[in-house]
């Protein structure tokens, strides 16, 4: 059962696209305060694994702390690479990306943690204890703060970092850079799982059995507790509800069945699962997945079972439909919407910085500091440095370039940092004075074709199923054109499969049907009976002429180039495709409903293929080739469509695979799943993608030079901890 919509998080989610943006003042120094002197990190050249990602045991019985010992944390942050400059957490141990599961439990003991005595706090926040508005920063800190050693150095506090984002639609640049907080998460090396919000871990020997420790005496941004208590409501007044969450989301399920949330005290608890839920410590390090965490204390006020009549009043004072959309609009998520907690700047937060205007509210997302955060520097400096982060909404990536170019951006790697700028931005990068950093993605493809296997037209469905139609479409693409002209001659072509670098790579799924063929296209097409009328277009059984919308978001220029190339290519071979740029929001709005012809998207899954096989399977009711027999599956044939055979053999795989605690057997059945994704050639790709960069002003300091990007299984920049920027 695939993880549901609101638990994936992923960038392709139904949000509104709101107005454009207005400029930002530039802040360009740190403001107020001394500097601490900077402490250079010792570090010792290798190479970031990208395919030992893929191959983390998920119930790894490895127990895991992140209260370590100095000469631990020196031994941590020796085993970073000194190309991509990570920074590391401070802890015991890990659970590594090529970690078996054990025959059992091991200890979490560890030597006492190195946690400086006496701690320092922004002078902003200084003051506020000067006038009484705060309690000093000692009471604010949990009793084992974890310790955090920056990437270059210790920093200053001050200054802002702004970006741009794109609208509600662009709302994971929110979770990708102030968000990244989860029980667990990658390193920045993408090796290793580390605790965070959690102190420690253990997994049982059998993986159905996951012991967390906390943080005592941690807060919320607000100063309240946060601790056990606030995971129990969520288990029971959330999770378990089915007014709230009627589609149990499948990170906490195992075999359609929902795990358990044990209370041991107020600092720890279990979550207890039936059968062995091998992909649980994986999903919780991805994009979005630490959000299910509520404030229970806020939470409550909007929840029938403890304020009824109140809730009453504010749904009929709101007129909203009942109790849930209010649950849902202050605490949880709005359908066509997304996370409240990017439009909601009330709900408390354990993030590094909190919002203080949302989504909507004006036409910029501002944070600042958190007063209670819960990490520190190795000189006791409570972070993060910067004071606030300022998010202008913008129209489209041009406007966010020139706003780059203006030196209006401290730090961005998406929507302009493409190949088609990189010239502009390097002639611009002494005035600018900024520098550049690279990314390695880990998808598979610039470009994946999904036509809609769920199509409400019979006939076009009909045709859409045919194999041979879609082999012949293949053929009739000239990718190395399409590479040329548009990805400046970067890339190879490459069908929706994972990468050399994966451990999940699948040869066949990979190379077939990649050659440029338009002969043999056309004589696939004729074989199947559809022929040509006079103006070269093709017939339907039914008549009709074999035309097709193609919708392609309107912001996303390089796919609509692709399109640009492959509509006179199909055409040769007489298929018609009408190219429609839209609305992101509106696109997955026609999406969900099962209204469109064919559409596009990039290649998730391409290293980690096991958390992202939405593009090898009906794996997720919003992946737009498959959705409604996603959906089947998703509510145990509640609502959608049942799937064909091949395809519903893939979701039983996938079902095995989540309740298997061995990594080997995990990725037996993968290949498996992997083998009839070749067999079926659901969905066709054009090419690998390229080697990404990012940009950074250069007074903008601790950005690795090199890390991953990701769509969700690796959370880029998260994953460098942006809690330990800083300007200068």
């Amino acid at each position: 059962m695939g993880i549901p919509y609101t638990q994936r998080r992923l960038p392709r989610r139904t949000f509104l696209y709101l107005s454009t943006s207005a400029l930002v003042s530039l802040v360009a120094t740190a403001c107020g305060g001394s500097a601490a002197t900077p402490t250079a990190q010792t570090t010792t050249s290798s190479s970031a694994s990208s395919s030992s990602a893929a191959s983390t045991s998920a119930a790894a019985t490895t127990s895991a702390s992140s209260t370590s010992s100095a000469a631990a944390a020196t031994t941590s942050a020796a085993t970073s690479s000194a190309a991509s400059g990570s920074a590391t957490t401070s802890r015991a141990g890990s659970a590594t990306a090529s970690s078996s599961s054990s025959s059992s439990s091991a200890s979490s003991s560890s030597s006492a943690a190195a946690v400086p005595t006496k701690f320092q706090e922004a002078p902003a926040l200084a003051d506020q204890v000067k006038a009484g508005k705060l309690p000093p920063v000692e009471q604010r800190l949990p009793k084992e703060p974890m310790v955090i050693q920056p990437l270059e150095s210790v920093g200053v506090y001050g200054g802002k970092w702004r970006s741009g984002y794109l609208g509600a639609a662009d709302s994971a640049w929110f979770g990708r850079t102030i968000g990244y907080e989860s029980l667990v998460r990658w390193d920045v090396e993408w090796k290793n799982l580390v605790p965070d919000i959690a102190k420690s871990y253990e997994v049982s020997p059998d993986g159905k059995e996951f012991t967390w420790h906390l943080r005592e005496g941690m807060k919320w941004s607000d100063g309240q507790p946060f601790g056990s208590d606030d995971f129990v409501f969520w288990f029971e007044d959330v999770l378990a509800n089915d007014e709230l969450t009627p589609a149990k989301p499948a990170i906490f399920t195992t075999s359609g069945k929902l795990g358990k949330v044990v209370k041991i005290d107020d600092a720890n608890f279990k979550m207890v699962f039936e059968q062995p839920n091998g992909l649980l410590l994986k999903r919780l390090a991805m994009l979005g997945n630490g959000t299910f965490i509520k404030p229970a204390h806020y939470a409550k006020q909007f929840h029938t079972k403890y304020n009824k009549e109140a809730v009453d009043k504010m749904v009929a004072d709101q007129r909203l439909a009942n109790w849930v959309a209010l649950f849902g609009a202050k605490v949880s998520s709005v359908q066509n919407v997304g996370d409240a907690r990017w439009f909601n700047p009330e709900m408390p937060t354990l993030f590094p910085w909190m919002l203080t205007t949302g989504i909507g509210q004006t036409n910029q997302v501002t944070a600042v500091r958190n007063p209670y955060y819960w990490k520190v520097d190795p000189q006791g400096n409570q972070l993060p440095y910067l004071d606030e982060l300022d998010y202008p909404q913008i129209e489209n990536g041009d406007v966010l370039l020139l706003k780059a170019l203006n030196g209006e951006v401290e730090m961005e790697d998406r929507h302009f940092t493409n190949a088609k700028n990189k010239p502009v931005l390097t002639d611009n990068q002494q005035k600018g004075n900024y520098h550049f950093f690279t990314e390695t993605p880990d998808s598979m493809n610039t470009f994946t074709v999904l036509f809609n296997f769920n199509h409400k037209d019979p006939v076009l469905r009909d045709i859409i199923r045919n194999k041979d139609f879609r082999v012949a479409l293949s053929h009739a693409i000239n990718r190395q054109q399409i590479i040329d002209t548009v990805y400046v001659s970067q890339g190879t072509p490459w069908q929706a499969a994972p990468l050399k670098a994966s451990p999940y790579y699948h040869e066949q799924l990979a190379t077939q049907y990649l050659e440029y063929d338009a002969a043999k296209a056309n004589q696939m097409l004729d074989a199947i009976g559809l022929k040509k009328g006079s103006d070269g277009i093709r017939l339907r059984p039914d008549g009709k002429k074999l035309s097709m919308i193609w919708e392609v978001v309107s912001t996303s220029q390089d796919w609509i180039d692709v399109l640009n190339v492959l509509k006179p290519q199909w055409a040769a071979v007489g298929v018609d495709i009408q190219i429609k740029s839209e609305d992101r929001a509106l696109r997955q709005t026609r999406l969900t409903a099962l209204d469109h012809d064919v559409t596009n998207w990039g290649g998730d899954g391409g290293i980690d293929a096991i958390l992202g096989p939405y593009w090898y399977m009906a794996y997720a009711s919003f992946n737009c080739f498959a959705s409604a027999w996603a959906l089947w599956w998703e509510t145990k044939g509640k609502q959608g469509e049942e799937p064909t055979a091949p395809a519903k053999k893939q979701q039983d795989l996938y079902d095995q695979i989540v309740i298997t605690a061995d990594p080997n057997k995990q990725k037996d059945l993968m290949k498996q799943l992997l083998d009839i994704a070749a067999d079926q050639f659901w969905i066709m790709g054009i090419s690998t993608p390229a080697e990404g960069y990012g940009m950074a002003k250069n007074n903008f300091h601790n950005v690795p030079k090199q890390m991953y990007s990701s769509g969700q299984e690796f959370v880029n920049p998260g994953a460098s901890m942006p809690e330990q920027y800083y300007l200068k």
